[in-house]
């Protein structure tokens, strides 16, 4: 089946029997034969848990793994399983009508369809939805208005997740020995991403996404039940395993600054299927542009000197490569390493 630009904005083009050629990663990027296992030590955090040590868990989840998931989190199974569905819907919906929507939203707050651009000469084998989602009054308007209960299904789970991040974030700080709010209060802006991984013929060529490090304060996945996301843990590949109605979250590179390298980031990327397709919904939880990240005054001193420079999110967000360790950001003069 040949590909042509038109495609890019439907799911029509996955129905294939092989991986076309413009979907097939280097041998450097692709997953290949190897077998990956799940890790089923990543911590499991019980927010219901009113322990004094829930703060020091998730800082050392932090500083092991970059990634912990969180249960009894207060985000009621309904509200998720409603936001799943309505991102079904709209990524089952035919090619005229996604089409109609990416030519309404065409000022970039929303995108719609498979990836059109290739990142290191490939196309994803997703296809993916990406819009502003809080402050809720300001983003809303801008917001796909089909499946015509989006916006209302939506709405109500971004403000669960608002209340989560902040919680979150707020055991961050407390586990960092910052005041309270510190993190809370920088986390002005965050970022909805829906992804839809089709099943895919030979899911040895190509990739969901590339290997990556999130530009977040923190990211807050929810993926189902189907498993695809690993991380990268002592130069090995290692699963994320799905359970069931919680969330996985992940230390963006932004509190990696702030925690002035207390609290690291992991590179991860995400596989494909052959048996089964997986719906995501991450939220990212982002400064506002403006916002200057730097390491936090309170842990700074003569034994612990800054190791990053200042600077605006902004500024970071435009330098840093999108694929690609964290490093060749630093390498590239964004947060240069002090001497």
């Amino acid at each position: 089946m040949e590909i042509n630009d038109d495609d890019h904005v439907s799911r029509r083009w996955f129905n294939v029997e092989s991986v076309p050629k413009s979907h097939v990663f280097s041998d450097e990027d692709r997953p290949g034969n190897q077998q990956i296992p799940l890790c089923n030590t990543i911590p499991i955090i019980d927010l219901e848990n009113n322990s004094s040590n829930l703060s020091e868990t998730i800082i050392q989840a932090c500083q092991e793994y970059g990634f912990f998931q969180v249960i009894n989190h207060g985000v009621s199974e309904d509200v998720i399983s409603e936001a799943m569905k309505v991102m079904e819907e709209i990524f089952n919906m035919p090619v005229e009508e996604i089409k109609k929507e990416v030519s309404n939203y065409s000022s970039g707050w929303v995108y719609m369809g498979s990836t059109s651009f290739a990142a290191k000469g490939a196309h994803l084998w997703r296809d993916n939805l990406k819009h502003p989602c809080h402050p809720l009054d300001e983003c809303m308007h801008r917001w796909p208005r089909n499946p015509p209960r989006y916006r209302d299904v939506v709405g109500a789970y971004i403000k669960e997740i608002r209340r989560l991040s902040l919680v979150i974030l707020e055991l961050i700080s407390e586990g960092l020995g910052l005041e309270e709010g510190y993190l809370g209060g920088i986390s002005q802006v965050q970022f909805l991403t829906a992804s839809n991984y089709p099943v895919c013929p030979d899911p040895t060529l190509t990739l969901g996404l590339l290997n990556h490090f999130d530009h977040s304060l923190i990211t807050i996945l929810y993926q189902g039940n189907v498993e695809g996301l690993q991380f990268l843990k002592d130069g090995k590949w290692i699963g994320v395993e799905a359970i069931p109605n919680a969330f996985l979250v992940n230390i963006g590179t932004q509190i990696e600054i702030i925690s002035n390298g207390k609290l690291r980031s992991a590179a991860h990327r995400v596989v494909t299927n052959q048996e089964a397709a997986r719906t995501t919904i991450a939220t990212f939880i982002n400064p506002s542009p403006d916002c200057i990240i730097q390491p936090a005054k309170l842990l700074i001193d003569e034994d612990n000197p800054p190791i990053y420079q200042p600077l605006s999110f902004r500024d970071f967000v435009n330098v840093s490569k999108p694929f690609g360790p964290f490093t060749d950001a630093l390498q590239n003069g964004v947060c240069t390493l002090k001497k």
